[in-house]
């Protein structure tokens, strides 16, 4: 019962301690407490504080030799196991050169994320010649500013064999095309937004008791309609245009969308261009299957003289585009808390939105009628000038000019 008593007195000191006291202390302290107790005495402070045996009798050896340490260190010098990257030096790049295909994340914040699993990394590794385990993997990630997320974050459906293949395929083709000072741009529907004095998530600063008063219901107002905010993202010069319109979202609208990037920024920014690299979902109005996106891509692959490339993201992963994180998310944030009145409006904040990196953002108002269920013919899609990549065609093609 007294042992008992003593364990239990021994734990609670040590509790209290043990984020006051550093390494040496703590093995030093739990010397004492075992030479205090005399007779059994390792053993009672073994068992209160879980402490390694060869760690207390090494605070016993201290005791004795007081000399052999200084006030100010733990460890004697060069005492403790080698850090991993110094035994393997060539280990932070492997990491590296593994995760950055596939990496995402806020330009604002050197917080990134991975879409590969620690234990996946771990296997690749050790196959590679770097024997690692995956909380080493997972160590090495978080000091270099990443951070790994669980499958309810990152899964949107159904995985695809040839998820991460893309990615890579897709890294590897905007590389070489900003090299070659080419236009590469991101793309994509923002949410659809009610217009109107509808409830905004968010909040804002506004005199206390003093809240902007909004509908109960979000049921559309005819009259003023819905905004559909369709983005181009410059992958090169952090620069955004979204084009609101009120009609539908199609694929005649999305093409429209970049025909007026191109003919208000691109060609500005990209004299001598000569190919345009579009990044876009699997799914929507510029989806990989949508024989209207092709026909229009045609026409502006005439207009401009441009060949345009097309590559899609993987089927479930429309988050991972990097017009999502890099131009939407920050317009989100420029309009929480405001209700959405008018059209004008909505234009009026995203133009405005600005981040401390230079991301700039135009926008306009489209008022054209985008008719539903255009139907593109055999024969018109036989016309197309499309060349599909060698690696999955139906994600990866390009569509040049015809020629007169």
């Amino acid at each position: 019962m007294a042992e008992a008593k003593q364990v239990r007195a021994i734990r609670k000191k040590y509790r209290s301690l043990l984020t006051i006291l550093d390494e040496r202390q703590r093995r030093l302290w739990a010397a004492t407490e075992a030479q205090a107790l005399g007779r059994g005495g390792l053993a009672t402070v073994l068992q209160a504080t879980r402490m390694a045996k060869t760690t207390i009798l090494r605070g016993l050896r201290d005791l004795e030799s007081a000399s052999t340490l200084t006030s100010q260190r733990v460890r004697r010098p060069g005492g403790g196991r080698k850090r991993v990257t110094v035994v393997d030096p060539g280990l932070v790049a492997a990491v590296k050169e593994l995760v950055e295909p596939v990496t995402r994340g806020d330009p604002e914040s050197p917080l990134l994320w991975t879409c590969k699993s620690t234990r996946r990394l771990a296997g690749e590794l050790t196959a590679q010649g770097h024997p690692v385990s995956h909380t080493t993997v997972a160590n090495l990630l978080w000091e270099r500013g990443y951070s790994l997320q669980g499958n309810r974050k990152t899964k949107e459906g159904s995985s695809h064999p040839d998820r991460n293949a893309q990615f890579e395929y897709i890294n590897r083709r905007v590389r070489r095309q900003l090299a070659g000072r080419q236009p590469a741009i991101s793309v994509d529907t923002k949410k659809k937004e009610l217009v109107g004095d509808f409830k905004n998530a968010g909040r804002e600063w506004h005199p206390q008791g003093e809240p902007i008063e909004v509908r109960v219901h979000d049921f559309l107002d005819k009259k003023k309609g819905k905004a559909i905010p369709y983005g181009v993202y410059d992958l090169a010069r952090d620069v955004g245009w979204v084009s609101v319109g009120i009609n539908h979202d199609t694929a005649a609208f999305a093409v429209q969308t970049i025909r007026h990037w191109w003919r208000r920024l691109g060609r500005k920014a990209y004299p001598r261009a000569r190919s345009l690299l579009i990044t876009a979902d699997s799914g929507g109005s510029n989806g990989a299957r949508v024989r209207l996106w092709k026909w229009e891509l045609q026409k502006l692959a005439n207009e401009t003289g441009l060949a345009i490339s097309v590559s899609h993201l993987p089927p479930g992963t429309s988050k991972w585009n990097k017009i999502e994180h890099r131009l939407f998310s920050f317009i989100s944030q420029n309009w929480r808390g405001r209700p959405l009145l008018t059209h004008a409006t909505i234009v009026n904040l995203i133009g405005a939105t600005k981040t401390s990196t230079g991301l700039r953002v135009l926008c306009m108002l489209d008022r054209r009628k985008y008719p539903k269920k255009v139907v593109v013919s055999d024969r018109q899609l036989a016309t197309i000038q499309m060349v599909p990549d060698r690696f999955h065609g139906d994600w990866n093609y390009t569509i040049k000019p015809s020629i007169r």
